[in-house]
């Protein structure tokens, strides 16, 4: 594992690039909405519940890194629009469990088709060189999405 709080100028100056570039393409992948009526905050939770599956709302809140009540009013206006149910939790009658609807998950699919069409027509900007590169990168950038 690389140490790189002693690096070299070379690895600040990689890191650097890396951390811009990964944050312009994803404003860039972010405008390239399907449903303008949510909010990237709304994409984000019905992302996180299509990735991992149902949810308390306290459990959606420590995924997006958001208070518990901020999540209980996200879920309010995504129940709003008939992209989520609200479900008994199975254990503990007195929580919820939010499930994303039918609607929710075409509505993702849809964005997911759109931003993948848009990387892939970047993408052939490239030469082959550079798309094996980046092919070869991105087992790499999913593992530090995760981390």
């Amino acid at each position: 594992m690389p140490d790189l709080s002693h690096g070299t100028a070379d690895d600040a100056a990689a890191v650097n690039a890396i951390r811009s570039s990964v944050m312009r393409l994803g404003r860039r992948l972010k405008r390239q909405r399907v449903d303008e009526t949510l909010s990237p905050t709304e994409m984000s939770v019905l992302g996180t519940l299509a990735l991992c599956g149902s949810a308390t709302p306290g459990e959606l809140a420590r995924k997006e890194h958001v208070q518990p009540p901020s999540m209980t009013r996200i879920v309010a206006l995504l129940e709003a629009k008939g992209l989520v149910r609200l479900e008994p939790h199975p254990d503990d009658r007195r929580q919820k469990v939010v499930s994303p609807t039918e609607r929710a998950e075409a509505m993702l699919e849809d964005a997911r088709r759109k931003r993948n069409a848009w990387l892939a027509a970047l993408v052939e900007g490239l030469d082959e060189d550079e798309w094996a590169v980046l092919r070869a990168a991105a087992p790499v950038l999913e593992k530090l999405a995760h981390l």
